[in-house]
């Protein structure tokens, strides 16, 4: 722990992020006791601008960047407490948090969103500066890695301001991101908060911080609100993702226990859809008037919908909110055109497009694509959240004539969710699909406060976690990776004109394998090709639970395994080697503590290794 004094949690959320702290406890206090003296977690006020001049220290800070253009905003009313020590020239007009949001939805073609989503799409180059896409050249573009590094500096920034003594670099920092996050999408996670100058850095599954906000929030009388066998599913629809998880309630050494044994996949679905659905459905209500909107207004006009669709949700006696359409000047639409956003918009768009009433047997619809298509997000293409949820739990159940599997209790995460009538309409097609299917209805635990629990849950775990290893006890959450790992291996063939030789896949790590696992499969040879210019293909699967170290796949359903990005590398052909030479090696594999997998190969001759991190190398 050396100077550490804090567990930090920080939920680096697609639309928000939250930083919680509670103190480092000397073991000889807590005394060994679950729930004794356990520190209580709080969440940290961040200082941010919320307009020009303007600094207020909220519980969240928006997950928003603005590359402002020199005329928009003077040096001296983008001033934060801090500012003047630690603001580089070159960051001088980048904008983060209420204000870069504020901005945004008047300009949003300066505006950076979604970094997180960018940060795990595979099909783009996450350390290329591109942000935000499709903007002017004259605007200033970022990476999904640095704006995420940008956010980090914002909270490192700002709570050093407030603890000069005890700065966070050097605090017991868990990091949150998606269960679904691969490994690639993990370490760029880990790499930007390395670059904002973190020492100390753990990641965490946001479902699994959720769980544990619950039990620190119930203390003891968690154990009252679940029971043996129990398996809990946990549903967390944040701004840009709906994240699914299943966790099993067993037993250890006659207490009750937690396993997640389950993820879904990550689906580019949550609050930002329904705020554009809502623009959306507002344009044509202005297009029946004869208004034509331009593509960047009913963006401008989605961000507007997100504190209109807020509002109307939390309080029922509002029955509209004004929608001011932004303009560029009166020959467009002139200056004064407004619509509005009613009660009925908000339950009609939300309700009957994004849960809509459907068995358990309907699924994600994928409809047929455009041959050409801009580069962009891969959005879920179908908006039904009850059918990806329909999906997932089917797709868990490996007894084909069972149907589904069934949760027992249901934990609610995220934003949306707050909202009683979302929440209660996702719980009822839960219930009637349990109903059909003759099984008991399943009931929601409580105690969390769904925009900041996993933030919270982040804090702590850091404590349980140090709590655990001191040799105390406490609730800690097993699951290990959430996906099984495979490495190509190319099948040994002869050659057939126009066809490359097909490949086989090996598991180098099965799903559950714990972080800081080594394995070894020491009893299967391969050939590794040294000294020349050559790729290794991984693939990964949240389906084949059942696969162990070393099963050999030499055909497998397009849908059991995805194929993930390629690394490209040279091995080292030292030590008397020859360029181009194949070595007979055996792998192993670690899963390091931030969840990501190194492979390694070893020579059966002498011994000599070679290394493969499992993350992204454009």
């Amino acid at each position: 722990m050396d100077s550490s004094q804090f567990f930090i949690g920080i939920d680096l959320g697609t639309t928000h992020c939250v930083l919680s702290y509670c103190p480092i406890v000397d073991s000889a206090v807590v005394g060994g006791a679950e729930g004794n003296a356990t520190p209580k977690v709080n969440v940290f006020p961040i200082s941010q601008l919320v307009a020009q001049g303007q600094v207020q220290s909220l519980n969240q800070l928006p997950s928003f960047l603005y590359q402002a253009h020199d005329s928009e905003i003077a040096a001296d009313h983008m001033t934060l407490p801090w500012s003047q020590h630690s603001q580089s020239q070159s960051q001088a007009k980048t904008l983060v948090g209420s204000i870069a949001r504020n901005m945004g939805n008047k300009t949003p073609m300066r505006l950076i969103a979604s970094a997180k989503s960018w940060l795990c799409h595979g099909g783009v180059d996450r350390r290329s500066a591109f942000l935000p896409q499709g903007s002017d050249d004259e605007v200033q573009k970022v990476s999904p890695l640095k704006a995420t590094q940008l956010y980090l500096e914002h909270l490192m920034a700002a709570w050093d301001h407030q603890h000069q003594d005890a700065p966070l670099r050097d605090q017991q920092v868990t990091i949150t991101i998606p269960a679904s996050f691969d490994p690639a999408a993990k370490e760029l996670t880990a790499e930007a908060a390395r670059n904002a100058g973190f020492k100390h850095v753990t990641l965490l599954e946001e479902p699994q911080a959720a769980m544990y906000s619950w039990i620190d929030s119930n203390s003891d009388a968690w154990r009252e609100q679940v029971e043996l066998g129990d398996l809990v599913l946990v549903v967390d629809i944040g701004g840009g993702t709906t994240d699914l998880s299943l966790v099993s309630v067993t037993e250890q050494e006659g207490n009750l226990s937690l396993e997640r044994i389950a993820v879904g996949e990550h689906i580019l679905l949550g609050g930002d859809n329904m705020d554009l659905a809502l623009a959306y459905r507002l344009k044509m209500n202005l297009a029946q008037q004869g208004k034509q909107l331009q593509p960047w207004q009913v963006q401008a006009m989605a961000h507007l919908c997100r504190d209109a669709k807020e509002a109307l949700l939390n309080d029922k006696t509002l029955t509209s909110v004004p929608i001011v359409v932004p303009s560029r000047g009166s020959k467009l639409l002139g200056s004064t055109l407004k619509t509005e956003l009613t009660q009925q918009d908000v339950e009609q768009t939300l309700l009957e497009g994004f849960f809509p009433k459907v068995a358990v047997t309907d699924h994600p619809v994928q409809s047929a694509r455009s041959a050409l298509t801009q580069l962009g997000l891969p959005y879920a293409q179908d908006a039904g959240i009850t059918r990806h949820i329909a999906a997932f739990l089917s797709r868990q159940n490996q007894d084909e004539n069972a149907g589904f599997v069934k949760p027992s209790k249901v934990l609610f995460n995220g934003g949306v969710l707050k909202s009683s009538l979302i929440s209660e309409r996702l719980l009822s097609i839960i219930n009637a699909w349990l109903t059909e299917n003759h099984s008991a209805p399943t009931t929601a635990l409580t105690g969390v406060d769904l925009d900041l629990a996993v933030s919270r849950g982040a804090s702590y775990y850091g404590y349980v976690r140090h709590n655990m290893e001191s040799g105390n006890s406490g609730v800690r959450i097993r699951g290990g990776i959430a996906s099984s790992y495979y490495v190509g291996i190319e099948s040994a063939m002869p050659a057939i004109p126009g066809m490359a030789p097909p490949m086989e896949a090996i598991c180098v790590a099965p799903f559950g394998l714990e972080e800081g696992s080594h394995v070894e499969l020491s009893n299967q040879d391969f050939g590794l090709v040294i000294g020349q210019p050559v790729q290794f293909q991984f693939y990964g699967s949240t389906t084949r639970r059942d696969d162990e170290l070393g099963t050999h796949l030499d055909f497998w359903m397009p849908e059991e395994l995805e194929e993930l990005p390629e690394i490209h590398v040279t091995l080292d052909a030292s030590n008397g080697r020859n360029v181009g030479e194949v070595v007979v090696v055996n792998l192993a594999a670690t899963i390091t503590e931030i969840g990501t997998l190194e492979l390694e190969a070893v020579a059966k001759d002498n011994g000599q290794k070679w290394h493969v991190e499992f993350s992204v190398r454009q």
